[in-house]
């Protein structure tokens, strides 16, 4: 039996990959730890974000690249893998190029696209409003409490960071505590409510 519909959002951020050049030498008693600022460049990835904001949920990983194919293998992960019985996953982004239901055609033969693309509901954020997105929320938080100033060298220890980070997270199932009611909104974005005379 289906599920019913869900709200996910979604968000992604590019993230260079830093190592240090030199080891820091570890705190002694009477001295501070020391470290080298110098770094080598490792590459650039991108941090892909998942959030079903209602389910005190969250997902974070860190890929390669950020392609089209890349999006249609995450969306096919999140319907298959995460949401299997879900209905339908209304699906919140900013308007991305890579962010369009025929990457998934790029991706997968037509009956597979077509598919998943039937239980999707895409709501894009409005141009200069991607604060809207509760997935971009978790992104700050996410440089806070988990990236931080250090560097990092290599994909594989950034997922193990972000594995760590967003599993603690979903089990004291902190949440976003969002304050933008609907009258803030009727002022914030008139434009985009109709006027009624």
């Amino acid at each position: 039996m289906m599920q019913s519909i869900l709200i996910v959002c979604m968000d992604e951020k590019p993230y260079q990959l830093l190592e240090d050049a030199f080891p820091s030498l570890v705190m002694q008693p009477g001295s501070a730890e020391k470290v080298d600022y110098k770094y080598i460049r490792q590459g650039v990835c991108s941090i892909f974000m998942f959030n079903e904001p209602l389910g005190g949920w969250r997902h974070a990983e860190a890929l390669p690249r950020r392609t089209k194919v890349d999006w249609a293998h995450k969306i096919r992960w999140l319907l298959e893998e995460v949401y299997p019985c879900a209905e339908k996953v209304v699906l919140v982004m900013d308007n991305l190029n890579t962010h369009t239901l025929s990457s998934l055609y790029e991706a997968f033969s037509a009956d597979v696209a077509f598919g998943l693309a039937q239980r999707l509901e895409i709501h894009f954020t409005p141009k200069h409003g991607s604060w809207l997105n509760i997935a971009e929320i978790e992104l700050a938080a996410l440089a806070v409490q988990c990236l931080g100033d250090r560097h990092i060298g290599g994909i594989e220890v950034l997922n193990l960071e972000l594995s760590t980070w967003y599993r603690q997270r979903n089990q004291t199932q902190k949440g976003v505590d969002w304050q933008f009611t609907t009258k803030d909104a009727r002022i914030k974005l008139k434009k985009l409510y109709p006027i009624i005379i």
